[in-house]
């Protein structure tokens, strides 16, 4: 059954026969041990010319399985139905020559991993040749040129230098540019960038995005954004597909959708979300449950089992996409009215007391401190390794993590962060400086601090044994430190999954049955299992879907009340740090820039790179970030940090003769805030920077270059 109906897809926009793309009917299907499963049912989806379209969900449903069916790369499991036009050309009727011709001529794919997709042995230019030795006719030195224009296009500074560098001597954000580079190589018509900025800091991820944005409007060409974050959608998008379960449930003008959204899961994910404009909630709305795996296509609607509005109706009844208000806004739903009068996604969920986060509660004692902590990785290079340096990863911190509290650590990759969290949980041994527990130095008694002190990694899969069970995999802390009696183990491991809201029936899985948000359960029911007071979340909730994150943040924030955890939140993500941090730490470069309490660092951060990083956060609202400028340039490298203020070199505000000469001390600057910075004025009324007042320290023309803002609300 087609997901719209021809009236529907024919309205839904006047000049559609004119697309660029054209989904029409598409259904994808793949072959597994266990049997069919349904990725993608019945999916129209329409790309204009010169359009920014944005397909959004999340993991599971089916929006980069559509995208790689249009670029002719499923697996051979997977059986593709329907039709597929681009420029009115059924490209499943095609043949596999005639495909490899319009991969990178016609249609460009950005993928989410560039150090995957790049290859390792091979520089830079050599694979932005690569596709031009495909698709054109030029000579070995043409090839060139146009390999260092495209690098120099997208932002690689010195790119005739850089082009023959290797994918592993480029940042992050560096070798996501170069990805970029080689699919606008042969100007294609389309580019579909697959979660490109999803691993990415916040500061690169703006960059990427304003990037995208500037080269579309240069050339013209369309773009499929394909994410499951909302905010990067509202800068960028002119139209958005919501995809759940492999159905399109809404599509319309990205305003439409963000003000007027008809769709209960639309509005689930758009309520997920942190920001930092609005105040902080207790807990964040959430949507319940997980997205259903299907082996047919769907007979009734997908959402009902998670959503607050279904009905008995719901479950026995297909919805179709129907117009709304106006004809370019579509919406699969029973029950549309339901969203104006406001969905109540916390009605089965507790309130928690928060008053523990307010300024006039004493602050609990100190369980862990850290003086003047240095962590420093000696490197060998050239041959025999003669030439020595010294990566100064973390380099002199001071700070305490209060017990019961929340202490976010904040900052870009290779900041220090997770070495400084590493460090704590005694995965390596500092350089110089103490960390100490109870007052307790940590190498005094290594095995019983490493009980107390507990980590949550990241990726929680490759964190995990694949050859485990999940009953094994929690009980291990348990049987490693005798915590209690053989016969009883079972019986904790049930409660601890329980607890972190897995089903302890299924604890004869492995890691690879379960969804990522609840494979990062389980990590968290592990780190418990160990009966901690401290737990180190590193990077926890960075690479989940926006309601699994939300699901997460959640589950911490209840435990914390439960247990009287003290947690170590490592992010990047200043609007999730914000949600469940008591104080904030901001790290550049290896040291501490900025500290002090949530509401005080939020309202008025002073250090500006904490205001970068704040402006680089994305507002999940249409023309909200239109003026935002973002940070430019990449982090130095911590075997050779500037001279002086280590941010000097990126600092829109530094004043030359001082912060490229003097390193500024971390100093007091009110009640429990530091801040090491040359432009902070400290006196009885307060700190404030001085590119705030009239100050003349800072020329006018820098203060008006300046790109972040200043007090927030």
């Amino acid at each position: 059954m087609p997901l719209t109906t021809p009236t529907a897809a024919d309205s839904s926009t006047a000049d559609a026969s004119q697309a660029l793309l054209r989904l029409e009917d598409l259904q994808v299907t793949f072959r597994t041990p266990r049997g069919r499963v349904c990725a993608v049912d019945s999916v129209d989806l329409h790309v204009d010319p010169g359009e920014v379209l944005a397909v959004v969900g999340e993991s599971g449903s089916g929006k980069s399985v559509s995208m790689l069916a249009t670029m002719g790369l499923l697996p051979g499991t997977a059986t593709v139905s329907g039709r597929i036009r681009l420029e009115g050309t059924d490209l499943l009727q095609c043949s596999a020559r005639h495909m490899r011709q319009v991969r990178g001529r016609d249609i460009a794919m950005v993928f989410q991993d560039p150090m995957s997709s790049l290859n390792p042995v091979h520089t830079i230019g050599k694979q932005v040749e690569e596709m031009l030795l495909l698709h054109t006719e030029m000579d070995r030195r043409a090839r060139r040129d146009r390999a260092i224009e495209l690098l120099d296009r997208v932002g690689i500074p010195a790119a005739a230098d850089r082009v023959d560098s290797y994918p592993h001597e480029f940042s992050g954000g560096m070798r996501q540019r170069a990805m970029i580079a080689i699919a606008l190589a042969c100007d294609p018509k389309l580019l579909i960038a697959d979660e490109p900025t999803t691993a990415l800091d916040v500061t690169v991820q703006s960059q990427i995005i304003e990037l995208v944005r500037t080269l579309q409007a240069d050339t013209g060409m369309s773009v499929v954004w394909i994410t499951h974050d909302l905010g990067v959608v509202a800068e960028l998008a002119d139209r958005v597909a919501v995809m759940y379960s492999g159905r399109v449930v809404e599509t319309g003008s990205a305003t439409r959708i963000y003000n007027a959204t008809r769709h209960p899961y639309t509005s689930g994910l758009l309520r997920s979300i942190p920001r930092l404009d609005r105040p902080v909630e207790d807990l964040l709305p959430e949507i319940p449950g997980s997205p259903p795996t299907r082996s047919d296509p769907s007979a009734c609607c997908a959402f009902a089992p998670r959503c607050p509005a279904a009905t008995t109706e719901c479950h026995d009844t297909l919805p179709v996409l129907q117009p709304h208000g106006r004809t370019d806004h579509l919406a699969a739903c029973l029950h549309t009215e339901s969203v104006d009068d406001g969905l109540d996604w916390q009605a089965d969920r507790p309130g928690v007391d928060d008053t523990d986060r307010t300024a006039s509660t004493p602050t609990p004692e100190v369980l862990v401190e850290m003086d003047g902590v240095a962590v420093h990785f000696p490197v060998r290079r050239g041959l025999f390794g003669r030439h020595r340096s010294v990566v100064r990863a973390v380099d002199g911190v001071d700070l305490r993590v209060h017990r019961g509290r929340t202490l976010g650590i904040v900052g870009e990759s290779g900041c220090g962060k997770t070495t400084l969290g590493r460090t704590l949980v005694g995965l390596i041994d500092p350089t110089d400086g103490e960390v100490r527990i109870d007052d307790q130095p940590l190498s005094t008694k290594p095995g019983r601090h490493r009980r107390r002190v507990q980590m949550i990694f990241q990726d929680p899969f490759s964190s995990m044994n694949p050859g485990m069970r999940v009953r094994d995999i929690v009980a291990e802390p348990i049987r490693i430190h005798r915590l209690h009696p053989e016969s009883t183990i079972e019986d904790v491991v049930s409660r601890l999954l329980q607890r972190v809201g897995i089903v302890p029936a299924t604890m004869e899985r492995h890691p690879h049955e379960f969804s990522g948000g609840q494979r990062q359960r389980i990590a968290i029911a592990r780190a418990l299992a160990a009966e901690p007071e401290v737990i180190v979340c590193d990077e926890a909730v960075s690479s989940l879907d926006v309601s699994v994150q939300a699901q997460i943040v959640n589950l911490l924030r209840e435990l914390q009340l439960d247990e009287g955890l003290a947690f170590v939140f490592v992010a990047h993500d200043l609007a999730v740090v914000r949600q469940i941090s008591h104080e904030v730490a901001v790290m550049y470069l290896g040291q501490v820039v900025e500290q002090g309490p949530r509401d005080a660092l939020y309202a008025n951060p002073l250090h500006p790179y904490t205001r970068a990083l704040l402006d680089a956060v994305p507002t999940p609202e249409p023309g909200a970030d239109d003026d935002r400028v973002p940070l430019q340039g990449d982090l130095p490298s911590p075997s050779a940090p500037p001279a002086g203020c280590r941010f000097h070199t990126r600092c829109p505000l530094a004043v030359p003769g001082v912060c490229d000469t003097e390193a500024p001390a971390l100093r007091e600057a009110g009640p429990d805030r530091r801040v090491a910075c040359h432009l902070v004025d400290v006196d009885a009324d307060g700190a404030r920077l001085v590119a705030d007042s009239q100050t003349p320290t800072v020329e006018p023309q820098q203060r008006r270059q300046n790109p972040m803002r200043g007090t927030r609300q």
